[in-house]
């Protein structure tokens, strides 16, 4: 539960980043210039609030991947594990063995 939470945390955080960082104005202007009325919303000091906003998303993009880099750890739970147990008998009765012998002559 707890894990999914932050997952989803994660999930509007990294859109959120993204959709900060692509509006900043850059060294060639960045989409922030085909939004003309964004700076009027902000007013003047649009780039320092994007820049607090640029860091607070990253710190809380950085706080997330190892929340839940730590939290997968203690779920333990690995593909390869839940694939461990088929018999060897059904691995033997793949469609490739049971074709005809091509014989042509």
């Amino acid at each position: 539960m707890l894990y999914t939470l932050i997952l989803v945390f994660h999930v509007f955080v990294v859109i959120g980043l993204i959709a900060v960082i692509l509006v900043q104005r850059g060294r060639s202007g960045g989409l922030i210039e085909s939004l003309g009325g964004v700076e009027s919303i902000f007013g003047t000091k649009t780039s320092a609030f994007f820049v607090k906003v640029t860091v607070l998303l990253a710190v809380l993009f950085f706080v997330t991947t190892i929340s839940l880099a730590y939290l997968s750890k203690q779920r333990g739970k690995s593909l390869l594990d839940k694939y461990k147990d088929i018999p060897a008998q059904e691995e033997k009765n793949t469609p490739s063995s049971n074709l005809p012998a091509n014989d042509t002559k």
